[in-house]
């Protein structure tokens, strides 16, 4: 089971319609794949999600230290050498999505090696998990025309809104029409990709106290220190740190400092092996979690499902599994399909999935 080759093949799939939001938007996934050789002939894959706007990786920055830093570091290692590969990928500072995909791609293959699932060889606890759709920018009435869609077309009743533009003229009233249409019975959350104030958030959210929101998600930028510790403090909605708590110890900074109440993981961006080390810190801090969406694609999606699956802490909760279905294509053999509001593990060893050639030889850019 040792590791003889690692490949970065950089594909482009366009999106049906862009998802927008406060710090930037995405018409294409300019998405990395990642893919790790053994000895033995097995195959791990995983993608990488370059998002500059809120890591500084690009898709070229990804090939890049995959090509020339981190393969020559995990080439002959064993798969079972994990902690060998990550303090040697953690040489290297930043680069998340890059770091994680390599995670991801050696533990698919040591699942593919030992024909186990991942989701089993991280905890097994359950095979699915329930999904929640985030509604991008747009005007009310589109937003309230997607999620009424998702929610007819694929059982879904839990909507993170993003939010983050002008908060009482755009945003509140997007959260609003959306409450008025879909309803008491359907979980509605916001995320404010760091767009927002402190202040403009207090007005916002008190605005919006009748809304019964569930969680507020990053609606201040993460060094408005001061700033994001009084919100905190006062609103009775739980706050989400996501861009803010990256590695565990911004997850132990942003929780003691109160300057959050959860915690957002995105396997696309701290892979499993950093994503488990995490999880078990919110348990143990008494911090609950949001298994995050980095808009992944169906490779990606895959990847948090199983994660997300394999732990009781990280199952309770819906996940964002859902935008893939903003995607004109996919790379995958079998596309994923959420039935009842639910996206189950792909079963199989690893991660469950298979890339059919002739779509990769479409959409790759190299």
């Amino acid at each position: 089971m040792k590791i003889v080759a690692v490949e970065a093949i950089p594909f482009a799939i366009p999106y049906r319609k862009p998802l927008r939001f406060a710090s930037g938007e995405v018409h294409t996934a300019d998405h990395v794949l990642v893919r790790v050789h053994t000895d033995d002939g097995i195959v791990g894959v995983a993608e990488a999600p370059p998002r500059p706007y809120t890591y500084g990786e690009t898709q070229e920055s990804i090939l890049a230290v995959v090509g020339t830093v981190f393969a020559p570091e995990v080439t002959g290692l064993s798969l079972l050498e994990r902690e060998v590969a990550r303090a040697r990928m953690d040489r290297t500072i930043g680069n998340p999505t890059a770091k994680a995909a390599l995670d991801m791609a050696c533990w698919d293959a040591l699942g593919r090696s030992l024909d186990l699932p991942v989701t089993q060889l991280l905890g097994g606890f359950t095979d699915r998990m329930r999904v929640s759709h985030m509604v991008g920018f747009a005007t009310d009435e589109a937003m309230v025309a997607e999620a009424e869609h998702v929610r007819d077309t694929y059982g879904i009743t839990t909507f993170k809104v993003k939010v983050g533009r002008r908060p009482i003229s755009l945003d509140v009233g997007a959260c609003r029409a959306l409450r008025t249409a879909l309803g008491p019975d359907v979980e509605l959350y916001v995320d404010g990709n760091r767009g927002w104030t402190p202040s403009e958030a207090a007005r916002a959210l008190a605005a919006m106290a009748d809304l019964d929101l569930t969680l507020s998600e990053e609606l201040c930028p993460a060094d408005d220190v001061v700033g994001r510790r009084w919100l905190t403090a006062q609103t009775p909605v739980p706050t989400v740190a996501d861009e803010s708590a990256v590695t565990p110890g911004q997850v132990t900074r942003e929780l003691l400092d109160g300057a959050a109440t959860m915690i957002s993981i995105k396997t696309a961006r701290t892979g499993f092996s950093t994503s488990q080390r995490i999880l078990h810190q919110c348990e143990g801090m008494g911090a609950e979690i949001v298994m995050g969406n980095q808009i992944d694609g169906q490779i990606g999606t895959a990847c948090s499902v199983a994660f997300g699956a394999a732990h009781r802490h990280s199952s309770r909760r819906a996940g964002e599994l859902s935008n893939f279905l903003d995607m004109s294509d996919d790379l995958l053999t079998e596309p994923l399909e959420i039935h009842g509001g639910e996206l189950a593990v792909r079963p199989g060893p690893g991660i469950g999935i298979e890339i059919d050639p002739d779509k990769l030889a479409h959409y790759r850019t190299d």
